[in-house]
Parts: structure tokens; C-alpha cells; sequence
């Protein structure tokens, strides 16, 4: 959709980004202690994504792995924001959450709600700023530089009693008081 936007208009909106600090990461979660490691198959911590990922290939959700879930540990939240979007707040691509600690996501696995994990159990997703559940394949406005994803992984104490398919404010107020660690991986994406 946003590759529809005339390159010019992207390079006029470069200097306009939500930033890393409006992210839940940086703001909701800041003091939560650092030590959950996420990574993926699919691209280094800080590397551009593959666009298979983004709206100009597949679009489909990338692969994840989590290690170093702290003792207790009940769920885990994963919370997607592009902090490049050229919005007042940064962009929710995914929100994954009551997702089982020792189940890593296969690829494809967030990319619509019903989606099955191991032992047949769904995987609950909420709203992303397009308000559907599911993986938003990133898709920034052309010329308007790299986009910073940040790919958070939150430990829960325990599962959190949220409605079907939350939003971003509905997560973040229900995760309050209940985060173990957290951990994060960055990828980026430009549309060249």
C-alpha cells in the first residue's frame, strides 16, 4: 500500500519518525530487567530483514527462537513496533501473546489469527494498527529511509486474562506488575 507513495513524499517525511523511546520497550517496560535473548534464523540482531518478510514478498511472520526465560516464567508476550513509521507512535505490526515459553515460532506462524502451534494449541493474536489480527508485513513509504522493527519478548509471571484479539493498550495495561525479563531483536527494512 505505502509503496504507492511517491518517492519524493517519502524523502520529505524522513525526518519524521516515531522513535526508539515511544516504544513499549523504552517506555511501558523500561525498568523491567534486561535477559531474554530472541533470535532468528532468518537475520542477524540489527540486519535487514528479508523482504519475504515485508509487503514486497510473502509478507509472511519470520521465524523467532527464545532462550534464557527466568525460573517462574508462565508466558510470554511478543510485541512488534516499527519505530521508523512516520507516525506520533510507533506502528504495531504483531502482537502474540499467552504464547507457551518453550515453543518457538515456526515461520508463517504469526501471519493470521487461527494460526496453530505445537499440540494443536492457537496462537493468540491481537490487533496490529491496522486493527487485524495478525503479522503487518512491513511496507514503508518509499524514500523514506530504513525502518527500525523491534521484535519484543516479554517473560510473564503468568497468563494474562485479555479479550479476544487485544490491542496495543488493552496488552500493555494487562502485562503491568507481571514481567519477569525482556529481551529484544532488531531488524530493519527499507524499500529500495
Amino acid at each position: 500500500m505505502l509503496e504507492k507513495i511517491p518517492h519524493a513524499v517519502g524523502a520529505a517525511l524522513s525526518g519524521l519518525k516515531a522513535g526508539l523511546d515511544r516504544t513499549a520497550y523504552r517506555t511501558h517496560f523500561a525498568a523491567a530487567p534486561e535477559g531474554l535473548t530472541l533470535t532468528s534464523p532468518a537475520f542477524d540482531d540489527g540486519a535487514a530483514m528479508p523482504a519475504r518478510f515485508t509487503a514486497d514478498g510473502e509478507g509472511t511472520s519470520p521465524p523467532l527462537a527464545l532462550t534464557g526465560l527466568p525460573a517462574g516464567t508462565a508466558r510470554v508476550v511478543l510485541l512488534v513496533e516499527d519505530a521508523g513509521s512516520p507516525t506520533p507512535n510507533p506502528l504495531v505490526h504483531l502482537i502474540a501473546w499467552d504464547l507457551d515459553p518453550d515453543a518457538p515460532l515456526s515461520e508463517g506462524a504469526a501471519s493470521q489469527a487461527g494460526s496453530r502451534l505445537a499440540l494443536g494449541k492457537n496462537l493468540e493474536l491481537g490487533k496490529n494498527s491496522f486493527l487485524k489480527s495478525g503479522w503487518l508485513p512491513p511496507d514503508p513509504p518509499t524514500g523514506h529511509g530504513a525502518h527500525v522493527y523491534l521484535f519484543q519478548t516479554y517473560a510473564l509471571d503468568r497468563a494474562l486474562d485479555l479479550p479476544e484479539h487485544p490491542g496495543r493498550g488493552a496488552l500493555l495495561e494487562a502485562m503491568a506488575g507481571r514481567v519477569l525479563a525482556k529481551g529484544c531483536l532488531v531488524g530493519t527494512y527499507e524499500r529500495p
